[in-house]
């Protein structure tokens, strides 16, 4: 297991978690060997580019489908065993009355209202109406929820889903790609909801994306698949640490200054014409360049460099690269 599981509850688990469509031997993987580790409390940021197999994974993890082959662990009840399907019905309906999910698109009934979209939901939920005014207020639509659900607007809609998902106080919510679609305003506002919901409501949110920037500002921890692969998997803290700022140096003699910088137990690497080193304080940094001057060493340039998130993220998708 990573560092950062050690000490906590583990919400949802998977072992080698796979889904292939089609007939043997032209069978397609989706998802591949997956070992999912989401942490009670938290916010989990599931990143990966469009078709990396996100809902695929949610999906089975709701039991929408069935995996190829894998373990699964939902609030500490298996759900899915070496592939085999579900373990038994009244588990999955045990551990299902205990999530809320919003999956692709928000399913409602456009010639009916917000709030009576909600009472047809605690119906089937077996869940008391009384509820209702309750997670109208966390998604802020109490002044919406008698205006009919075919003419809200796709935040508000994103807002609906989110209302039905919260019905029945979950302690796990699974929410597939919920700021699509919306507009600078929306998206803020659905980010702020989303990471109100530990804290005051105690719950474990999974949020899916393909927008790091997103998940950087809701999540704890990330996992970031690709092509069916779980290619990092840690805190977000972890992941920024790849992003230390940089100094990028260049001279009129860089293999010099390199043996220089190395004497002075500066880590120094010579890449296009640049040496790099991890930044250090003004003072050391005005002290190497002094002592590459007096080497008679000119100074054509030198650049702070910081790798973005986003960076770091297409580096990893886009090269195979892991962490």
């Amino acid at each position: 297991m990573k560092s950062y599981e050690k000490n906590k509850n583990l919400v949802i688990e998977t072992h080698n978690l796979s889904k292939n469509y089609g007939t043997t031997g032209h069978a397609k993987s989706v998802v591949h060997q997956v070992d999912l580790a989401v942490p009670e409390g938290c916010i989990y940021g599931f990143l990966g580019p469009n078709g990396a197999g996100k809902s695929t994974t949610m999906k089975m993890l709701l039991g929408l489908i069935k995996p190829s082959e894998g373990d699964i662990s939902i609030l500490g009840t298996p759900l899915v065993s070496s592939g085999k399907g579900v373990s038994k019905e009244k588990d999955r309906l045990s551990i299902l009355k205990k999530t809320g999910s919003l999956i692709e698109s928000p399913s409602y009934y456009g010639h009916l209202t917000g709030r009576e979209n909600l009472e047809i939901l605690c119906t089937l939920k077996n869940i008391p109406k009384k509820e209702i005014n309750e997670v109208l207020s966390i998604v802020r639509m109490e002044n919406q929820q008698n205006k009919k659900a075919g003419h809200y607007s796709l935040g508000m809609k994103q807002r609906l889903g989110l209302a039905g998902a919260l019905l029945g106080h979950p302690k796990l919510l699974l929410l597939d790609e919920p700021t699509n679609g919306l507009d600078p305003a929306g998206i803020s506002e659905m980010r702020d909801l989303i990471r109100s919901l530990p804290e005051n409501y105690h719950m474990t949110v999974m949020v899916s994306s393909h927008l790091l920037s997103e998940i950087d500002q809701m999540a704890d921890y990330a996992g970031i698949i690709n092509k069916g692969k779980l290619i990092y998997q840690d805190s977000l803290l972890h992941l920024h640490e790849y992003s230390r700022r940089q100094l990028k140096l260049r001279t009129d003699n860089n293999n010099r200054a390199l043996c220089i910088l190395n004497e002075n137990d500066i880590n120094c690497t010579l890449l296009e014409n640049y040496l790099t080193f991890s930044e250090t304080s003004d003072e050391k940094t005005a002290f190497l360049i002094s002592a590459l001057v007096r080497e008679g060493i000119g100074i054509l340039r030198i650049e702070e460099y910081q790798k973005s998130l986003e960076d770091i993220f297409l580096q990893l998708t886009g090269k195979q690269m892991s962490l």
